[in-house]
Protein backbone atom coordinates (compact mmCIF):
# COMPACT_ATOMS: atom_id res chain seq x y z
CA UNK A 1 0.00 0.00 0.00
CA UNK A 2 1.26 3.60 -0.88
CA UNK A 3 2.10 5.38 2.12
CA UNK A 4 3.15 9.15 2.80
CA UNK A 5 5.12 10.32 5.63
CA UNK A 6 2.83 13.03 7.12
CA UNK A 7 3.42 12.53 10.83
CA UNK A 8 5.54 11.28 13.65
CA UNK A 9 2.54 9.12 14.66
CA UNK A 10 2.52 5.37 12.89
CA UNK A 11 -0.36 4.88 12.69
CA UNK A 12 -1.26 8.16 10.81
CA UNK A 13 1.84 7.96 8.69
CA UNK A 14 0.70 4.60 7.38
CA UNK A 15 -2.33 5.32 6.56
CA UNK A 16 -2.75 5.29 2.50
CA UNK A 17 -3.65 9.52 0.97
CA UNK A 18 -7.24 8.27 0.73
CA UNK A 19 -7.70 6.72 3.95
CA UNK A 20 -6.05 10.03 5.66
CA UNK A 21 -8.12 11.83 3.32
CA UNK A 22 -11.24 10.38 5.37
CA UNK A 23 -10.31 11.90 8.34
CA UNK A 24 -7.84 14.65 8.09
CA UNK A 25 -10.74 17.65 8.47
CA UNK A 26 -11.23 16.22 11.77
CA UNK A 27 -7.94 15.89 13.08
CA UNK A 28 -6.77 18.02 16.55
CA UNK A 29 -3.55 18.84 17.96
CA UNK A 30 -3.80 18.68 21.85
CA UNK A 31 -1.03 18.68 24.48
CA UNK A 32 -0.93 15.57 26.61
CA UNK A 33 -0.43 17.27 30.43
CA UNK A 34 1.67 15.31 32.49
CA UNK A 35 -1.00 12.70 34.80
CA UNK A 36 -3.89 14.25 32.94
CA UNK A 37 -6.95 11.30 32.94
CA UNK A 38 -8.14 10.86 29.33
CA UNK A 39 -10.84 8.41 29.98
CA UNK A 40 -11.71 6.65 33.30
CA UNK A 41 -13.13 3.33 33.40
CA UNK A 42 -16.81 2.36 32.28
CA UNK A 43 -16.77 5.80 30.53
CA UNK A 44 -17.89 6.15 26.85
CA UNK A 45 -14.46 7.25 24.67
CA UNK A 46 -15.32 10.12 23.08
CA UNK A 47 -12.22 11.02 21.07
CA UNK A 48 -9.22 8.62 19.99
CA UNK A 49 -5.86 9.73 20.85
CA UNK A 50 -2.76 9.05 18.36
CA UNK A 51 0.56 10.65 20.32
CA UNK A 52 3.65 12.04 17.87
CA UNK A 53 5.62 12.60 21.36
CA UNK A 54 4.65 11.21 25.01
CA UNK A 55 3.08 8.04 26.10
CA UNK A 56 -0.46 6.91 27.36
CA UNK A 57 -0.94 4.27 30.15
CA UNK A 58 -3.78 1.87 29.96
CA UNK A 59 -4.50 1.58 34.04
CA UNK A 60 -6.77 -0.88 36.19
CA UNK A 61 -8.23 0.35 39.62
CA UNK A 62 -8.14 -2.35 41.89
CA UNK A 63 -9.32 -2.62 45.46
CA UNK A 64 -8.08 0.07 47.99
CA UNK A 65 -7.05 2.55 45.33
CA UNK A 66 -4.51 0.11 43.88
CA UNK A 67 -3.74 1.13 39.97
CA UNK A 68 -1.68 -0.98 38.31
CA UNK A 69 -1.05 -0.43 34.14
CA UNK A 70 -1.46 -3.05 31.60
CA UNK A 71 -0.62 -1.09 28.56
CA UNK A 72 0.93 1.72 26.95
CA UNK A 73 0.44 3.41 23.66
CA UNK A 74 2.81 5.82 21.89
CA UNK A 75 4.18 7.21 19.05
CA UNK A 76 3.60 4.03 16.93
CA UNK A 77 -0.21 3.71 17.76
CA UNK A 78 -3.89 5.05 18.70
CA UNK A 79 -5.50 4.58 21.54
CA UNK A 80 -9.22 4.04 20.79
CA UNK A 81 -8.58 1.69 17.72
CA UNK A 82 -11.59 -0.97 18.75
CA UNK A 83 -13.88 2.58 19.80
CA UNK A 84 -13.56 3.48 15.87
CA UNK A 85 -15.34 0.21 14.98
CA UNK A 86 -18.33 -0.01 17.57
CA UNK A 87 -19.43 1.61 20.47
CA UNK A 88 -18.62 -0.23 23.87
CA UNK A 89 -17.46 1.45 27.34
CA UNK A 90 -13.81 1.32 28.22
CA UNK A 91 -12.39 -1.24 30.56
CA UNK A 92 -9.65 0.81 31.67
CA UNK A 93 -8.54 3.84 32.19
CA UNK A 94 -5.86 5.80 30.27
CA UNK A 95 -3.44 8.14 32.19
CA UNK A 96 -0.51 10.42 30.31
CA UNK A 97 2.41 9.14 31.87
CA UNK A 98 4.71 10.72 29.89
CA UNK A 99 4.09 13.97 28.24
CA UNK A 100 3.68 15.17 24.92
CA UNK A 101 1.39 16.21 22.03
CA UNK A 102 -1.37 14.11 19.95
CA UNK A 103 -3.76 14.24 17.06
CA UNK A 104 -6.82 13.44 18.28
CA UNK A 105 -10.07 12.53 16.19
CA UNK A 106 -14.26 12.07 17.54
CA UNK A 107 -15.08 8.69 17.82
CA UNK A 108 -18.39 9.24 15.78
CA UNK A 109 -15.99 10.73 12.89
CA UNK A 110 -13.62 7.84 13.09
CA UNK A 111 -16.00 5.06 13.01
CA UNK A 112 -17.93 7.14 9.88
CA UNK A 113 -14.47 6.70 8.04
CA UNK A 114 -13.88 3.67 9.02
CA UNK A 115 -17.27 2.56 7.36
CA UNK A 116 -16.29 3.87 4.61
CA UNK A 117 -12.94 2.15 4.37
CA UNK A 118 -12.20 -1.63 4.23
CA UNK A 119 -8.81 -0.87 4.64
CA UNK A 120 -8.98 2.05 7.11
CA UNK A 121 -11.43 -0.54 9.40
CA UNK A 122 -8.61 -3.31 9.35
CA UNK A 123 -5.83 -1.16 10.17
CA UNK A 124 -7.77 0.04 13.33
CA UNK A 125 -8.30 -3.97 13.93
CA UNK A 126 -4.58 -4.49 13.93
CA UNK A 127 -3.41 -1.76 16.06
CA UNK A 128 -6.48 -2.63 18.67
CA UNK A 129 -4.96 -6.36 18.39
CA UNK A 130 -1.38 -4.86 19.03
CA UNK A 131 -2.53 -3.30 22.13
CA UNK A 132 -4.47 -6.11 22.87
CA UNK A 133 -1.28 -8.52 22.96
CA UNK A 134 0.25 -6.45 24.94
CA UNK A 135 -1.82 -6.69 27.63
CA UNK A 136 -1.82 -10.31 27.48
CA UNK A 137 1.77 -10.39 27.82
CA UNK A 138 1.94 -7.60 30.54
CA UNK A 139 -0.64 -10.55 32.88
CA UNK A 140 1.81 -13.04 32.09
CA UNK A 141 5.01 -10.80 32.74
CA UNK A 142 3.67 -9.15 36.16
CA UNK A 143 2.82 -12.92 37.88
CA UNK A 144 6.08 -14.35 36.58
CA UNK A 145 9.05 -12.33 36.18
CA UNK A 146 11.29 -10.67 38.59
CA UNK A 147 10.84 -6.82 39.35
CA UNK A 148 14.02 -6.07 38.11
CA UNK A 149 13.06 -7.64 34.54
CA UNK A 150 9.94 -6.32 34.36
CA UNK A 151 11.44 -2.53 35.18
CA UNK A 152 13.89 -2.63 32.65
CA UNK A 153 11.09 -4.08 30.67
CA UNK A 154 8.77 -1.14 30.89
CA UNK A 155 11.53 1.45 30.94
CA UNK A 156 12.78 -0.09 27.12
CA UNK A 157 9.54 -0.04 25.61
CA UNK A 158 8.86 3.53 27.11
CA UNK A 159 11.67 4.64 25.25
CA UNK A 160 10.51 3.25 22.36
CA UNK A 161 7.28 4.36 22.62
CA UNK A 162 8.32 8.05 23.35
CA UNK A 163 11.19 7.95 21.19
CA UNK A 164 13.63 9.05 24.08
CA UNK A 165 16.30 8.05 26.04
CA UNK A 166 15.08 10.73 28.96
CA UNK A 167 11.72 10.25 30.84
CA UNK A 168 10.23 11.60 33.65
CA UNK A 169 8.71 9.05 35.93
CA UNK A 170 8.13 9.16 39.60
CA UNK A 171 8.95 5.92 41.53
CA UNK A 172 5.01 5.97 42.22
CA UNK A 173 4.74 5.86 38.44
CA UNK A 174 7.13 2.69 37.89
CA UNK A 175 5.54 1.12 40.60
CA UNK A 176 2.29 1.32 38.46
CA UNK A 177 4.10 0.18 35.91
CA UNK A 178 5.04 -3.37 36.84
CA UNK A 179 2.42 -3.61 39.80
CA UNK A 180 5.29 -3.88 42.37
CA UNK A 181 5.15 -1.75 45.96
CA UNK A 182 7.56 1.29 45.53
CA UNK A 183 10.24 0.20 47.91
CA UNK A 184 10.87 -2.61 45.53
CA UNK A 185 10.82 -0.34 42.62
CA UNK A 186 13.45 1.93 44.59
CA UNK A 187 15.87 -1.15 45.38
CA UNK A 188 15.31 -2.52 41.72
CA UNK A 189 16.06 1.63 40.22
CA UNK A 190 19.20 1.82 42.68
CA UNK A 191 20.62 -1.26 41.53
CA UNK A 192 20.31 -0.68 37.68
CA UNK A 193 21.99 2.80 38.58
CA UNK A 194 24.97 1.04 39.88
CA UNK A 195 25.24 -1.18 36.75
CA UNK A 196 25.38 1.88 34.64
CA UNK A 197 22.22 1.32 33.03
CA UNK A 198 19.96 3.89 34.39
CA UNK A 199 20.71 7.34 35.78
CA UNK A 200 17.58 8.28 38.19
CA UNK A 201 17.56 11.22 40.38
CA UNK A 202 14.22 13.30 41.24
CA UNK A 203 12.12 11.28 39.14
CA UNK A 204 13.87 11.87 36.10
CA UNK A 205 15.64 8.80 34.14
CA UNK A 206 18.11 8.45 31.31
CA UNK A 207 18.64 5.09 30.29
CA UNK A 208 22.67 4.91 29.31
CA UNK A 209 23.09 1.51 28.49
CA UNK A 210 19.93 -0.17 26.62
CA UNK A 211 22.21 -3.11 25.59
CA UNK A 212 22.12 -3.62 29.28
CA UNK A 213 18.95 -3.25 30.21
CA UNK A 214 17.86 -5.60 27.30
CA UNK A 215 20.24 -8.30 28.74
CA UNK A 216 18.15 -7.66 31.89
CA UNK A 217 14.59 -7.20 31.18
CA UNK A 218 12.93 -10.88 30.58
CA UNK A 219 11.67 -12.16 27.27
CA UNK A 220 8.52 -10.03 27.17
CA UNK A 221 10.08 -7.05 25.45
CA UNK A 222 11.05 -8.92 22.45
CA UNK A 223 8.11 -10.48 22.72
CA UNK A 224 5.92 -7.59 22.64
CA UNK A 225 7.95 -5.92 19.86
CA UNK A 226 7.69 -9.00 17.38
CA UNK A 227 3.86 -8.88 18.26
CA UNK A 228 3.65 -5.29 17.12
CA UNK A 229 6.11 -5.75 14.03
CA UNK A 230 4.15 -8.98 13.03
CA UNK A 231 0.49 -7.30 13.34
CA UNK A 232 1.42 -3.79 12.19
CA UNK A 233 3.59 -5.18 9.27
CA UNK A 234 6.27 -2.70 8.27
CA UNK A 235 5.30 -0.27 10.66
CA UNK A 236 7.36 1.16 13.46
CA UNK A 237 7.54 -1.76 16.25
CA UNK A 238 6.39 1.15 19.12
CA UNK A 239 3.07 0.87 21.08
Amino acid sequence: MDTVPRSPNGFLSSLSESDFGLIRPYLRMIDLAAESVLIETDEMLKRTYMPHKGVISLVVKLARGVCVQIAMVGRGSIYGAFAGLGEAPTLDSAVVLVPGVASTIEVEALRAAAGQSPTLRAKLIRHGLAVYAQIQQTAGCNAAHTVESRLARCLLQTRDLSGSNKIALTQEAMAQMIGARRNSVSLVAHTLQQANFIHYSRGHIEITNADGLIRTACECYATVKAQYAGLLSCQETGG
